[in-house]
């Protein structure tokens, strides 16, 4: 079948471009680019408002077909859907939207996240930018104010790139409060760090406080999300806490696979403790919210968090009320608390996972009962490390840690 996906972006069509159209007996688009496109008076206009409409009628025509659209059609477009119904296009890109967002700012962008709620689930694409230090969101319309709103109360700089390549783009910072009116669609948000990791001062910790895998900002090989953390289950040193008060690093390595931190995803650490869970889950790319009811504690999450360059929310406050304005979660741990406040994480997160761990064996059965009651398929085991220890004489001892239950429940 004879179909040209052809790029637009506001400038004028190359040669190869320009045949197609001519050649065309179809041509779909978006009205703007049906308006400005040098189509045939004798081409059919079908305007593209739906795509499973817009893929039917491509299906159904006889002739050459063009496909109008926005940037690099093969870059969250429409090439991967007519591939899916078995249509090998030939595809004519402009320059992406995004990579203009970030020309005009000036603005390099290899370490930025592309996110897309268009069509999606807009809180996934909200939980990764707040995770990241800079990221794009290809927004759907009605949702960028919302999208925006949720960032600036955040703590990031945002900007709004509306109408890209046309005759009306904008490209400001958003700013809610000084323009009340909803953004012009299409447009594309761009999301940083109000001081980018690159531009940080250099931590004042001693050198010997400093967490042993703290990564240098060098040139990168890799674009977007970093991917996995060198290292993880980190040693407890590794983190600043009170009297041992820490989930150890073995409990620790089964949690985060049970818990399954990923970008796009939130996760509530209740009872947070020194935020060595918390902050784990961050250098996945997680959205993570810390809930902790002593300040002295929260104060030290956040230097933890500092040290291993992770963003974790840190939310003050006792259990239920600490969670009454936080954003659903799709994973919950909880290293401490009672029934209660298990069961109202539980009621107000929703989470598709839940991770406990418990020191005594009297808590386990009803944990897991009270998992099994919310809708929860539990399982559990009980760990028991042993840790190598030196001897006087330089052999080696088993030194074996606290026997701890890690209990989990999925949807």
């Amino acid at each position: 079948m004879n179909v040209t996906v052809i790029g637009c972006d506001g400038r004028h069509f190359s040669t190869d471009a320009a045949k197609a159209l001519g050649q065309a007996k179809t041509v779909i688009g978006a009205r703007r680019h049906l308006e400005t496109a040098p189509i045939p008076e004798t081409a059919q206009r079908i305007e593209l408002k739906h795509l499973r409409e817009a893929l039917g009628a491509i299906s159904q025509s006889p002739g050459p077909v063009v496909v109008l659209a926005s940037g690099d059609p093969g870059f969250f477009g429409i090439v991967r859907a007519l591939r899916a119904r078995g249509i090998t296009p030939v595809v004519i890109p402009a320059v992406s939207s995004v990579a203009l967002a970030f020309a005009r700012l000036g603005l390099d962008w290899d370490d930025a996240l592309v996110l897309s709620a268009h069509g999606r689930d807009p809180r996934k694409a909200l939980a990764a930018a707040l995770a990241h230090p800079k990221a794009a969101i290809l927004t759907a319309p009605g949702t960028a104010r919302d999208l925006g709103t949720a960032l600036r109360t955040a703590g990031k700089q945002v900007y709004i790139a509306e109408s890209l390549g046309s005759s009306q783009e904008r490209v400001a910072a958003f700013d809610p409060a000084a323009d009340p009116a909803d953004p012009a669609d299409p447009n594309i948000l761009i999301s940083l760090d109000e001081q980018p990791p690159d531009e940080q001062p250099p931590d004042e910790q001693p050198p010997d406080e400093q967490p042993p895998d703290a990564r240098p900002n060098g040139p990168r090989w890799l674009a977007g999300h970093p991917g996995a953390p060198p290292g993880w289950a980190l040693p407890e040193d590794a983190f600043a806490h009170r009297d041992s008060m820490i989930t150890k690093a073995e409990v620790r390595a089964l949690v985060l696979a049970r818990l399954g931190p990923g970008p796009g995803l939130t996760v509530w650490d209740v009872g947070a403790g020194s935020g060595s869970v918390a902050i784990e889950c961050a250098r996945f790319g997680a959205h993570v919210i810390a809930i902790e009811a002593d300040q002295a504690q929260c104060e030290r999450i956040k230097r933890n968090a500092a040290a291993h360059q992770a963003r974790v929310q840190v939310q003050h406050g006792r259990a239920p009320e600490a969670f009454k304005d936080l954003p659903p979660a799709d994973a919950v741990f909880a290293g401490g608390g009672d029934h209660a406040v298990l069961a109202a994480a539980i009621q107000h997160a929703n989470p598709q996972r839940v991770v406990v761990t418990l020191a005594a064996v009297s808590r386990v059965a009803e944990t897991a009962a009270l998992l099994t009651t919310h809708g929860y398929r539990t399982a559990g085991v009980q760990l028991q490390a042993s840790r190598l220890s030196p001897l006087p004489n330089g052999q080696l001892r088993l030194a074996a840690e606290n026997p701890v239950f890690v209990l989990s429940g999925n949807r």
